[in-house]
């Protein structure tokens, strides 16, 4: 496939957006990159194209170029990830196999002084449904380090299948480390992924009501 279907695509739910990944971009890239270094270091995947500490344009241009060309070939959606029009981080969905596969895999990373607002589950979601009935994907993996548990209880709020050790997969902060392999299908997800995210939300917020004091 030379091109995706629905790419490039802008999409939003309430003050969380996704938007294609720009060169000018760059310097909220680099400043966030950098501010959240430490805690980005130990899930980032060791590749001299999107260092933490480096502040030239040279990686960043190297970086979006690479995925505007994988966006082209069918083969990558490369998101910013924003919250209230300013840029909060990324999701991609990368590794696109077309075929009778028709699989992929998604990575994301928010800036940590936004983190427990539900902004990448809501990305998240936007972004499956929009690979499953737009793009056409069947399946989607998150592979995600076991100590990661913020980055864990994103994809089990949304529903994911726990599916696997895989053992030494990428090179993380230095070291071979193992990942676990979540995923979910167009079958796991009928009537979208964001419609389920919506409904758990509001129970969320009606028991949080229920219990609060004096109410």
């Amino acid at each position: 496939m030379d091109r995706l279907r629905g790419w490039p695509a802008a999409l939003t739910e309430g003050p969380v957006g996704l938007r294609p990944l720009r060169l000018r971009d760059v310097r909220a890239w680099r400043e966030t990159r950098l501010r959240n270094a430490d805690w980005l270091r130990p899930w980032e995947p060791s590749n001299p194209e999107t260092p933490l500490f480096r502040t030239g344009l040279g990686p960043y241009v190297s970086m979006v170029g690479t995925l505007r060309r994988e966006a082209r070939q069918g083969l990558a959606l490369p998101w910013v990830v924003t919250y209230q029009g300013a840029f909060a981080g990324q999701l991609t969905v990368g590794a696109v196999v077309w075929g009778s596969a028709r699989s992929a895999q998604v990575g994301y990373w928010v800036d940590g002084a936004l983190a427990g607002r539900g902004i990448i589950p809501t990305a998240l979601a936007m972004a499956v449904d929009h690979c499953f009935f737009t793009t056409g994907l069947h399946r989607l993996e998150a592979n995600i380090r076991p100590e990661n548990h913020a980055s864990r209880r994103v994809v089990e709020k949304l529903g994911f299948r726990e599916e696997g050790v895989r053992r030494r997969q990428l090179h993380i902060d230095g070291a071979w480390r193992d990942h676990i392999c979540y995923a979910l299908t167009v079958e796991d997800v009928p009537r979208g992924l964001l419609v389920q995210w919506r409904r758990a939300r509001e129970a969320a917020a009606s028991r949080r009501t229920e219990t609060t004091p004096g109410q």
